[in-house]
């Protein structure tokens, strides 16, 4: 999709706005969690310093704008070391409340995005993977359509009279939602003879091809496929149980693709060490295409979900506050799930956690991200070129 300059700054200015109401949800998460355990929270900030205007006082809280307003918000308790020993301090908290402090947070994300993809699910969630939860009785939603863009002379679905603009309906008695269902079935029916199913001039016909059997392409039938309409799941009274349930299936999903990125990245890396070469250099790419960082998320995914309507807005907004969930539950230094494992680590090893300690382990794994950040930006900006 080509976009004019005023609507990618647009875009841009939705998105910001966007991201800032997920970090504030995330932020307020803290705030109630500390005041209903007893730490004072000293400020609640809507931007980053330096204050533009004091908006006023919540039970004590002291609640402020400022300039940095597209960053998000912060809260700011009272004694955030783990070693402070002032009444009403973080430090002085229980575990158990330090605990609810810093994943209320995560939690407060997680809601946030149930009822995103609640909302959705009533007017229509896009539906990404094929086992992705529905009531069959109670789903309404539009099917996904692939269309074939292209056939190779002398392949298999050429001699099976496949032509380009036929609709791919199935292969071997699957339906075909995703055009990404395609090569996945053609390979676990190498060298078989398998049935597909095609719609052309509004007719539904079957045709069987023989896959290729070959080292270079297994399973290979010779088409090139398109999405061209994307499969929704519409429920009524359904809705709050699909949109809970999906939340949780994006989660998993969400890992499984962290899962592989570093995957590719650290095998790449090793790759390289041990003289790996192409492949190695071709596992790092994959990891890199895999990403997407500030400059591809707010001048690229937003302007383009803008332009494509509030649905696609409201569905990046769910899976971006997802994604803040999973990035604080994990044991990064810096974030909401590392300092927790820090704390929860000293405790079971019953040493102290001082103020140095922490601030030097905080700040290395701040070091680490901001690594990260420089090099997915890096990223972003080869991809426009």
């Amino acid at each position: 999709m080509d976009l004019t300059w005023w609507q990618i700054v647009l875009g841009v200015i939705v998105g910001l706005f966007l991201l800032m109401v997920i970090v504030i949800i995330h932020e307020l998460g803290h705030a109630w969690a500390a005041i209903r355990s007893g730490v004072k929270v000293e400020e609640f900030g809507l931007g980053f310093p330096p204050r533009a205007k004091i908006l006023g006082k919540y039970k004590g809280t002291l609640i402020t704008l400022n300039w940095l307003l597209p960053l998000g918000g912060f809260c700011q308790m009272k004694g955030e070391t783990d070693d402070a020993k002032e009444k009403g301090s973080y430090g002085a908290a229980s575990f158990w409340s330090k605990t609810k402090i810093l994943f209320a947070g995560v939690v407060a994300n997680l809601i946030a995005a149930m009822v995103i993809f609640t909302i959705l699910a009533w007017v229509g969630l896009p539906k990404i993977f094929p086992n992705q939860f529905a009531i069959a009785s109670d789903n309404r939603g539009q099917h996904g359509t692939v269309e074939i863009v292209g056939v190779v002379d002398d392949s298999p679905a050429a001699a099976a009279g496949l032509q380009k603009g036929d609709l791919l309906l199935g292969v071997a008695d699957t339906e075909i939602e995703f055009s990404t269902q395609v090569s996945n079935l053609t390979k676990n029916n190498a060298g078989q003879r398998t049935k597909i199913e095609y719609e052309r001039d509004g007719q539904r016909q079957i045709v069987v091809a023989l896959l290729n059997q070959n080292s270079s392409k297994d399973g290979y039938l010779g088409i090139q496929t398109s999405q061209k309409d994307y499969a929704t799941i519409r429920a009524t009274w359904s809705a709050p149980l699909v949109g809970i349930v999906n939340t949780f299936q994006f989660i998993g999903a969400t890992f499984a693709g962290l899962g592989e990125m570093l995957a590719n990245l650290f095998g790449g890396l090793w790759g390289l060490v041990t003289g790996g070469g192409a492949a190695a250099q071709e596992q790092i790419g994959k990891a890199g295409e895999s990403v997407a960082g500030p400059i591809s998320i707010l001048g690229v995914i937003f302007p383009q979900a803008m332009m494509a309507g509030p649905t696609t807005l409201l569905w990046i907004m769910g899976v971006i506050s997802l994604t803040l969930t999973v990035m604080n539950i994990l044991p990064i230094p810096g974030l909401d799930g590392g300092r927790w494992y820090l704390t929860a680590g000293f405790k079971l090893f019953k040493k102290k956690l001082t103020k140095e300690k922490e601030g030097l382990i905080n700040g290395i794994g701040m070091l680490f991200l901001y690594g990260l950040i420089v090099l997915v930006v890096i990223s972003d900006i080869w991809k426009l070129f």
